[in-house]
């Protein structure tokens, strides 16, 4: 068991010690702990294991606790076991890639930023135990410590329930990025396209999308013009994949393959 739920010497969140002045913290570790698993959908058995994946540093120096209480222990556990998930995936679900293939589309997965998109999308931000500093300073959006917290709750999965539970999540949380990258490649051809327009021709890209389909089922059809040529259109499941697909079809017909790395 880990140490973040031992009734304290000091008062801290949740301790029947706790002041007046911190009735606004009393009970939020068990709280968010609830919270976390309900958007999980899994019951932890041990739930302290949870609270101390989303124990930032900051809140733990905040308090005088030790750092190992932090959930960076379990961050360096969940690195790993995101790498194994994707791994296992990949591994399964495309049989035809060649190792080389599969080594670049794990590398655009594993990446902190894919990470931290991830953990937006789940909402993890808003379950965090950080300290007043971190708070105030939009811990709950950052990057780096959104990338740790989904790589230590996966750490907190795994140690709770296993390999396969962890890897369930880290499958659905990385589902829409994985259908992107295997569809057009682990590059960022917005941007590729941008710099390439801008070298070659001096215009920047103009993007024009238009959707159709039920809210649940949409589907979106992206056209790119650049140098007074359009391409497209490129339907994907999201704005953002379309566009990827646009830019990239727009990048092979203009013959500036080439030019990219």
């Amino acid at each position: 068991m880990t140490r973040c739920w031992r009734k304290p010497a000091r008062s801290r969140p949740g301790s029947l010690g706790a002041t007046r002045k911190d009735n606004h913290r009393v009970n939020e570790p068990e709280k968010s702990v609830k919270a976390m698993e309900k958007l999980l959908g899994y019951r932890f058995k041990d739930g302290s294991i949870l609270f101390q994946a989303l124990c930032h540093r900051s809140y733990i120096n905040e308090w005088g606790l030790p750092l190992l209480d932090s959930n960076e222990r379990l961050e360096f556990l969940g690195d790993s076991v995101v790498e194994l998930a994707v791994t296992h995936v990949l591994y399964e679900d495309f049989p035809d890639y060649a190792e080389g293939e599969l080594t670049k589309v794990r590398a655009s997965l594993v990446q902190r930023s894919a990470l931290a998109k991830a953990a937006g999308r789940l909402g993890l931000g808003e379950y965090l135990m950080l300290g007043k500093g971190e708070e105030l300073t939009g811990g709950r959006r950052k990057s780096s410590i959104l990338a740790d917290a989904f790589e230590a709750v996966v750490g907190a999965l795994y140690l709770d329930g296993g390999f396969s539970v962890a890897r369930g999540m880290v499958i659905s949380c990385l589902e829409d990025t994985i259908h992107e990258i295997v569809k057009w490649g682990p590059g960022d051809y917005k941007s590729e396209l941008q710099e390439l327009s801008v070298k070659n021709s001096g215009s920047i890209p103009r993007y024009s999308i238009r959707s159709e389909g039920p809210d649940h089922f949409r589907t979106f059809h992206a056209v790119v013009k650049v140098s007074g040529k359009s391409f497209g259109p490129v339907a994907g499941t999201s704005k953002k994949e379309a566009e990827q697909g646009a830019a990239r079809l727009a990048i092979d017909s203009m013959g500036w393959g080439a030019d990219r790395e």
